[in-house]
């Protein structure tokens, strides 16, 4: 018998590849266990699970319903417990007063972030990524293009794109969230660019929704996972939005023109400095990224609940008849004084914020040891105010699983309706996002009805829940509509 051949250089090479990446895997999780549970004695960890090494339980978050993954938690261990979720360990509350010390009283504490993944994905230079000087500049640059002041001007233009669209719905059946993305993405394109500039619509389009499909992915940048794919098609959008900045800044001189990156092309500091057109770029992206899925996935669950709630439809459509009467004999067109006179669809909007509470948390980062409710939390840990859940607390909104808008004809206990954020870092574009809801909403419910076709239950999160299947609709002409 022949003795056996010794092993070759390569082999040993490998074994010893594969031995030392073990033995990396395991300092890694005695490290990662003793992140999450180092405290002092003295000092107590809010109760909860920190789930498998590095996925934590961002699986259960993301495969489960927001509000079981929270309430079973909830029950579990209470009002505040601790998680790890993409790749962070975290803390989520859900008493109204926490949240507000979080995001208004303490928010110094509590720095506004994301996982890196996320970061990477919309730019690390917006706005929701930074505090102190830089972002209390940019959140004037960015309130100013979306104040009731500013985009009570776009109006008309937000009506003309609703006209555009509505017509190519009649007597065929859609897919609404899709249809509402598109809706949404150039009213998004008008706020981001402003009218009249030749802008390559259709190619920004095309890699924003690269980069979206990736965006609730494990942060695995390796070729063919859809964090990669993200990943290249977000350089590819920042190369596109360089090349518009950089042709505005040539062909314009002082004159850079609308929407808000003429508002931050325009912008100099103290010292004349303009801001770099990184900083342009990833602040575009990030508006486009805050206007876009949010408004689409609210305007796709009004339908559902408007189709669900015949008496509400007939309400809202008799609302803006009435309107629409007085826009017939004056001989124009919508103007922002009528969209402050729907008392009845704004509630509607209200209550679709509040039940499908579509941001279900915030992510904000200690910045140093704090105590909170109790517990400690450790500088660096992730803090979640859980918005969905205070939506659905039966202690603040009686019945809160009904779609109930008169509950919002008074105003609902502080810090517990928070659709759009809490304090400094609160959404500076909720104002745009309501007028393009109640645009569409006057034009289309006195002129269309709309069934939904095949199951209607269940939700789908992509990446933010919506009705399954993105609620696929057949829409056709009202036949005994009023006539105006």
């Amino acid at each position: 018998m022949q003795p056996p051949s010794p092993p070759s250089a390569i082999t040993l090479l490998s074994s010893f590849l594969f031995l030392l990446s073990l033995l990396w895997s395991f300092f890694l999780f005695f490290q990662w266990r003793q992140r999450c549970h180092h405290h002092h004695h003295h000092k107590l960890l809010p109760p909860g699970s920190m789930g498998w090494p590095y996925l934590g339980e961002t699986l259960k978050l993301y495969t489960q319903s927001p509000n079981t993954f929270f309430s079973t938690r909830q029950k579990r261990y209470g009002i505040i417990f601790k998680t790890h979720i993409l790749g962070c360990p975290s803390v989520m509350i859900s008493r109204p007063e926490a949240a507000r010390a979080v995001l208004v009283s303490q928010a110094h504490l509590f720095k506004p972030t994301y996982p890196p993944s996320k970061e990477i994905m919309i730019g690390p230079e917006a706005l929701f990524f930074h505090q102190g000087d830089y972002h209390s500049m940019l959140k004037k640059l960015v309130q100013s293009t979306f104040l009731p002041s500013t985009i009570r001007g776009s109006v008309s233009e937000i009506e003309q794109i609703v006209l555009k669209f509505l017509p190519t719905w009649d007597n065929t059946t859609i897919n609404t969230l899709e249809q509402m993305k598109r809706f949404a993405f150039e009213v998004a394109m008008l706020s981001a660019f402003g009218g009249g500039w030749d802008i390559d619509k259709e190619r920004i389009k095309h890699l924003y929704q690269c980069l979206e499909k990736g965006y609730n992915s494990m942060p695995f940048n390796l070729p063919g996972t859809p964090f990669h794919s993200a990943m290249k098609a977000r350089t590819l959008l920042n190369e596109t939005l360089i090349r518009v900045i950089q042709n505005r800044r040539e062909s314009n001189g002082e004159d850079q023109g609308g929407g808000l990156l003429g508002v931050l092309l325009r912008h100099k500091d103290d010292n004349l400095n303009h801001l770099t057109d990184s900083q342009v770029a990833d602040n575009i992206i990030g508006v486009i990224f805050a206007a876009h899925d949010t408004t689409a996935s609210v305007l796709t669950w009004i339908l559902k609940y408007l189709h669900d709630h015949g008496h509400l439809l007939d309400a809202v459509t008799k609302e803006q008849e009435g309107i629409g009467r007085e826009i017939l004999e004056g001989k124009r067109g919508l103007t922002w004084e009528d969209t402050r006179r729907m008392p009845l669809t704004s509630r509607v909007i209200q209550e679709t914020l509040r039940t499908s509470s579509i941001v279900s948390f915030t992510f904000r980062e200690a910045v140093e040891e704090v105590e909170l409710e109790g517990y400690i939390i450790p500088k660096g840990w992730k803090v979640l105010p859980l918005f969905r859940t205070i939506h659905h607390s039966p202690d603040f909104f009686p019945h809160p699983q009904k779609f109930d808008p008169s509950r919002f004809e008074v105003p609902p206990r502080p810090n517990t309706y928070m659709p759009f954020g809490n304090g400094v870092h609160s959404c500076p574009g909720s104002e745009l996002a309501k007028l393009e809801i109640l645009v569409l909403l006057h034009h289309l419910t006195p002129t269309y009805r709309w069934k939904v076709v095949g199951d209607d239950e269940g939700i789908q999160y992509c990446p933010f829940p919506v009705p399954k299947r993105g609620l696929p609709i057949s829409v056709t002409a009202r036949i005994n509509k009023t006539k105006l």
